[in-house]
């Protein structure tokens, strides 16, 4: 990033379609609210679900509770995500391991987990609700909340 430009994240899950764009959503939303000018953005590690709008329990949960989804649908991680983004979070660690498996060595990237930002949570990763039932994804909204929140005063902080 450099001084003149927005602050640049992606949030990445296997499929793009449950996790990292409710991740998106709230970050966006939240970083509006906060006056933080950043781009954002979601992917996923596979390519199954490319060009399909996000699970109808994301968009559900997420709408719910006041975020868009008005331009998401899922893609692949690209090679030039790596250059694009300042930071790059992962959900879990597996998708960490083939992200920075993937990340060339020009890359100046910072990978991590999402929840690495929260210093009190039992969990290091954002379960995948995918195979359960809403009571998964609203589990996992009150986890992307209260890591983009801790995030977003981490940002501040350092203004």
């Amino acid at each position: 990033m450099t001084a003149n430009s927005d602050l640049s994240i992606l949030f990445v899950c296997l499929g793009n379609i449950c996790r990292s764009p409710l991740a998106e959503a709230v970050f966006r939303t939240k970083a509006q609210q906060a006056g933080i000018p950043v781009s954002v953005d979601s992917a996923g590690i596979i390519s199954y679900h490319a060009g399909k709008r996000p699970d109808p329990r994301t968009l559900a949960i997420g709408e719910e509770n006041g975020y868009s989804f008005e331009n998401s649908y899922a893609r692949q991680v690209a090679t030039t995500d790596f250059t694009k983004y300042d930071h790059i979070f992962a959900m879990d660690k597996d998708n960490l391991e083939a992200l920075q498996s993937l990340q060339p060595d020009s890359s100046e990237a910072q990978l991590g987990l999402f929840l690495s930002v929260l210093q009190d949570c039992d969990l290091a990763e954002v379960p995948d609700p995918y195979y359960g039932g809403i009571e998964g994804f609203q589990h996992i909204l009150q986890l992307i909340e209260q890591a983009s929140d801790t995030f977003i005063e981490q940002l501040k902080s350092r203004e």
